[in-house]
Parts: structure tokens; sequence; C-alpha cells
């Protein structure tokens, strides 16, 4: 190793450190069995005893993790799955129920529609009684002021008829009274 990296201090207590290639040597172990114990496959060492290694995943370890990826990935789907069918389900009944509403209204509607037509026909009904009340009233108002006016003339002619009686009556009275006076030397006898 360079010198830098034997310079480099490890996590080991100083009462147990030993010489630099000692030292390298019992990291380069500790390293080896933890990687053994994480279930990776350490390559077999090169003749090059500090160069790099290259740790490669066991296969086992790959494919557990990739069927453990894939079974999440397909529980996380089986969920998504489930839940938008919960969600058209829920939006399936918020529909039907969004329709029962709506006809629900149409229907109110529609009876209110129909009692505003009723109502409109008995105003128009009770309109039309009233225009012909009105020209009843009328008719009979115009009847009434011809009564009073042939009333006024009959007792005009009434008036006139009782003047021309009181006249006649006096015409008679005054002829009674002058035929008298001519008829009475006639009746009188001579004594």
């Amino acid at each position: 190793m360079s010198e830098p990296a034997r310079a480099f201090r490890t996590s080991e207590d100083d009462s147990h450190r030993g010489a630099g290639p000692l030292q390298d040597w019992l990291a380069a172990i500790k390293r080896y069995e933890t990687e053994e114990d994480r279930g990776l496959k350490v390559p077999a060492a090169d003749n090059t005893p500090w160069g790099p290694r290259l740790v490669q995943p066991a296969p086992a370890a790959a494919e557990e993790a990739e069927a453990a990826d894939i079974s999440e990935l397909m529980a996380e789907n089986l969920m998504l799955k489930a839940r938008l069918q919960v969600e058209q389900d829920r939006q399936d009944s918020l529909q039907t129920a969004l329709a029962v509403q709506i006809r629900e209204l149409r229907e109110h509607i529609a009876q209110e529609m129909s009692t505003l037509e009723e109502l409109r026909a008995g105003r128009e009904a009770v309109q039309a009684e009233y225009d012909a009340f009105q020209a009843e009233r009328d008719s009979l108002r115009r009847a009434c002021d011809r009564a009073v006016a042939e009333r006024d003339s009959v007792r005009a002619e009434r008036d006139v008829l009782i003047a021309e009686r009181d006249g006649l009556r006096g015409d008679r009275d005054l002829w009674r009274a002058r035929a008298e006076a001519l008829a009475q030397p006639l009746f009188q006898t001579k004594a």
C-alpha cells in the first residue's frame, strides 16, 4: 500500500497495533470475514496482496433480493389494484346515488311544474270568471242606468200627465160652472 494508507488510523485499540504489514493483513482478514457474513462472494485472492478486491454478490442473495423486490412490487401492485377497485366501486356508488338524486330532483321539478301549470290554469279560469263578472256588472250598470233614465222619463211624463189632468179638471170645473150658470135661468120658475 501507499504510504498515506498505512498512516490511516484504524478503529483498533492502540495497544493491539502491530507493525504496518501485519496491521494491513489483520484488517483484510476482518474485512473478508464481514463480507462472508453478509453473504457476499469474495473472489479468490490473486497473487498481488495489495491489489483491489472486487466483491460480487452471491447469486442466491441477488435472486432473493430480486424475488423480494418482485414480491414487493407484486404486493404493491395488488394493493394498488385493490385501492383502484375500491375507488371505482366508490365512484360507481357515488354516480348511482347522484343519478338517483337527479332522478328524484327531476320528478320533484316535474311535480312542481305540473302544480304550477294547474295554478296557472286556475288563475286563468278565475281571471276569465272575473272578466265575465266585470262585463256582466258593466252590462247591469248600463241596464240600471237605462232603467233610471226610463224611470226619470216616465216620472216626467207622469208629472206632465198630472199637470194636464189638473188642467183638464180645472177646465172641467170651469165649464161646469159656466154650464150651471147658463142653465140656472132655464130652470128658474117665475113667481
